[in-house]
């Protein structure tokens, strides 16, 4: 943003400039025009007073020092023509003293009692000359012409030498811009910029995260301290909202652990015909204190979140197994762990032991009698994939999408569910930097993946 509204500064000022200087310099190229002529005549004045009294009584007027000076004027030459024509005198020395001048048409029209002045092309140097012819006279008797002349070349510095100054003063103010639009444009952007960081902090649960409200333009200002306000009601109501479901779960367990109590004293206690019943209350029962427990790991997980620490992966996974295989042993189903044997990653403390553990209750309750549960650690470059893979009746595409959601159950699946275990999952490889997803096996079955980020080899916490 800085970098465009630098740009941007920088093509207005271009066109300014474009339109400024052009026409600027076009007018400066005239002007030099007018004054290297104006010049020229007042020194064809000056000259032709020093000359007059010489040429009126026919002699070489004495102009040394004058003559000496225009020899050291690049380009500059003055003429002394006599009432005939011929040179008398010549800044560039005594080659043409004597030669008729007459076929100049300026000498010509001086000779005439004109003064002269313009430009034309000189066939003798082969370039355009500015000229100025004065007439030298006395009591209205043309005695002789003095012609002042400079080349093209003369101008074309000068007008090049304006041009180069008008450049020059264009770069430094482009510079002044530049530099000038870098501060506001950092003005603008800075707070735009700690603005951002501030909401992706916001987004990724630090909730504690504001705006510096008191840097900027007082827009900025008022945006972040509007900012602070949502991300202050934000932060309400979502401590408010975990204090709610962690207090109702914690509030439940204590009647449920009294509700169960009690229905084990009726069991002992009832006909046989009301068994059944009671052992459904019971199932509820456990179902109700399962779902108090997820919805209190949920508040846990959804609060601020841990800083993500180092683990193996590949350990965690192997320790999973072993404590879940006995239970697999139970119901006829193998849990066994492939893939490394050191997979570092990046989670939040106890994250991937709880989603493994969801992740494995499932897969258990669906595996088929005499099948396997693999657990498999992949790392794949930047990330890493850890794998639960069961051989049940799996889900179609449109289940896959759902599974992820809050107390969504398959049709088909076994009672006593809370339909947390994945949304707990989810929770949890986002607040480690990851995710979950449900994959497919062509075989049949359902593939658990958690992905979390790869971390370099280090002593691990």
């Amino acid at each position: 943003m800085t970098r465009r509204l630098v740009i941007s500064y920088v093509a207005v000022t271009v066109l300014t400039l474009l339109a400024l200087v052009i026409p600027l310099g076009r007018v400066f190229a005239s002007r030099e025009q007018d004054r290297l002529l104006r010049d020229i005549e007042r020194d064809t004045t000056v000259v032709g007073n020093a000359s007059e009294d010489a040429l009126e009584r026919g002699a070489t007027p004495a102009l040394g020092s004058l003559l000496s000076d225009y020899q050291a004027d690049p380009g500059g030459r003055i003429v002394i023509v006599d009432r005939s024509g011929r040179v008398v005198a010549d800044s560039e020395g005594d080659a043409t003293l004597g030669t008729s001048f007459t076929n100049r048409p300026e000498i010509a029209d001086a000779l005439q009692g004109n003064r002269a002045e313009g430009s034309r092309y000189s066939d003798t140097t082969g370039t355009d000359l500015y000229y100025v012819a004065t007439p030298v006279t006395s009591s209205g008797i043309v005695h002789g012409a003095v012609r002042i002349t400079y080349p093209g070349s003369t101008l074309d510095r000068r007008v090049r030498d304006t041009w180069l100054r008008l450049t020059l003063l264009s770069v430094v103010v482009l510079a002044a811009v530049v530099m000038i639009g870098v501060l506001l444009a950092r003005g603008v952007t800075r707070p735009v910029h700690q603005l951002i960081a501030t909401s992706r902090s916001l987004a990724h649960g630090d909730l504690s995260a504001r705006a510096t409200d008191d840097d900027g333009v007082p827009e900025m200002r008022e945006l972040a301290g509007s900012f602070n306000d949502m991300a202050a009601r934000l932060e309400e109501l979502v401590a408010a909202q975990q204090a709610f479901v962690a207090d109702a779960s914690h509030q439940l367990r204590t009647p449920l652990a009294a509700l169960r109590l009690q229905l084990e004293n009726l069991e002992a206690q009832s006909p046989d015909e009301l068994q059944p019943k009671l052992a459904a209350l019971q199932a509820e029962t456990t179902r109700l204190a399962r779902l108090a427990d997820g919805l209190l790991v949920l508040a846990r997980a959804t609060s601020t979140p841990a800083t993500p620490t180092v683990i193996d992966a590949a350990n965690v996974a192997a320790g999973r197994v072993g404590t879940w295989a006995a239970t697999g042993r139970d119901i006829d189903v193998t849990v066994a762990y492939t893939g490394a044997t050191e997979a570092p990653v990046t989670a939040t403390p106890g994250a991937l032991e709880q989603m493994l553990d969801n992740l494995l209750a499932n897969a258990l309750e669906v595996a088929p009698t005499g099948s396997t549960v693999e657990v498999r650690v992949d790392p794949t470059g930047s990330d890493t994939e850890i794998h639960v893979i069961d051989h049940g009746p799996g889900l179609d595409d449109a289940a896959r999408d759902r599974a992820f959601d809050r107390f969504w159950r398959a049709p088909d699946a076994a009672p006593g569910g809370t339909g947390l275990g994945l949304a707990i999952v989810r929770q949890l490889a986002e607040q480690s930097g990851g995710h979950a997803e449900l994959r497919a096996v062509p075989a049949g079955g359902l593939d658990a993946v958690i992905t979390l980020r790869s971390a370099p080899k280090r002593p691990l916490a």
